[in-house]
């Protein structure tokens, strides 16, 4: 296993996480996965094995029944492994039931901790955007629960890129906590975060944590063009989520995954997952899998090494439309453009 320094902290985490999502299959849910106790152990066991050391979950995946899950699967092994939890969207019917305000956080944290039987989350982040608790506020109740010792390191996910520059700028103007990384959406059929999160990631030291970096499987090889979704997939069960808004385009990047993973003589999953490891800034890719094989299959991905060529195809057939200001930006700025620009600009400039 490969480990990387989680942006500018000192913290190692290996290339790879372990996502909970399917942990419970409580309400709407069911539809990733319904694994209880004894699936999770064996699957936490596979991880641990190969040297995962961060395992992800949040505490409105499945209603918290993915937290309690984790938490007794660690028991007894708490200190070998990090782990990520999430608060802010809705796990309740009162007003207090969501968002970034003091109560919500505090409370959200102290029950995740007795959830996870631990006395600490490793990396907490702020799951959704809360355009009205004030900046102040939020920050302030992160910076208690690391002084509390509650939490370790703070960090956002689905934030646009002016969220994490107000959060960031409230941090450095009121000496408090910062995040440490970011969790995001960010595959070859998706690479819109390559427009501000990963220049911002770059530029401001955010270690990036991928989710669904698989694009929940379509991106494995399994789906082909023409065929539909297949049987047990979560396309098959209804997920409609990273939504898909070029399916042509989605297959073309399929068909190359395929060439260049038979090439190698793996699976076209383990070469999306390999492009994403050579991406700025990214530090961890979070996988889920519904068996151990799935599991060992994508491990695979780390001793993965793509060649330039290959790696100009991958870019090539996904790439996205270089939209205002980047374009006139490339036109008349590149000769004084930052190491944050180029995490956009490289693969534009050379193609």
């Amino acid at each position: 296993m490969e480990y990387r320094t989680l942006g500018r902290s000192g913290l190692k985490v290996s290339v790879l996480t372990m996502g909970t999502f399917t942990f419970g299959g409580a309400g709407a849910f069911k539809a990733v996965g319904s694994q209880g106790v004894a699936d999770a152990r064996r699957l936490v066991d596979t991880c641990i094995d190969a040297g995962i050391n961060l395992y992800d979950t949040a505490n409105m995946y499945s209603t918290g029944l993915s937290e309690e899950i984790l938490g007794e699967v660690l028991d007894g092994r708490r200190d070998q492994v990090l782990i990520s939890s999430k608060a802010r969207m809705r796990i309740g019917d009162g007003p207090n039931d969501e968002g970034f305000s003091r109560y919500h956080l505090i409370r959200e944290c102290e029950r995740s901790l007795k959830r996870l039987r631990t006395d600490r989350i490793d990396i907490y982040h702020m799951h959704e955007w809360d355009g009205v608790t004030p900046m102040e506020e939020m920050v302030s109740a992160l910076d208690t629960l690391v002084s509390q010792g509650k939490v370790r390191y703070i960090a956002c996910s689905n934030f646009s890129g002016w969220h994490i520059m107000k959060a960031l700028g409230v941090s450095d103007r009121d000496r408090r906590e910062r995040f440490v990384a970011q969790q995001i959406h960010y595959t070859l059929e998706a690479r819109e975060a390559e427009y501000e999160l990963l220049p911002i990631s770059v530029d401001q030291g955010l270690g990036v944590l991928v989710w669904s970096p698989l694009a929940a499987g379509l991106l494995s090889g399994k789906h082909r063009r023409g065929q539909g979704a297949p049987e047990g997939s979560r396309q098959f069960a209804g997920w409609t989520e990273p939504p898909i808004r070029d399916e042509e385009k989605l297959w073309d990047i399929v068909d190359v995954l395929v060439e260049i993973g038979e090439a190698h003589g793996v699976a076209a999953a383990q070469v999306a997952l390999a492009w994403l490891l050579t991406r700025p800034a990214v530090t961890s890719l979070v996988i889920g899998g519904r068996n151990e094989q799935q599991f060992r299959d994508n491990f695979r991905a780390v001793d993965l090494k793509l060649s330039d060529d290959e790696l100009k195809r991958l870019n090539e057939v996904s790439k996205v439309p270089m939209i205002y200001p980047y374009w006139h930006q490339q036109n008349f700025a590149s000769n004084r453009f930052c190491a944050g620009d180029w995490a956009l600009h490289r693969d534009y400039m050379e193609s």
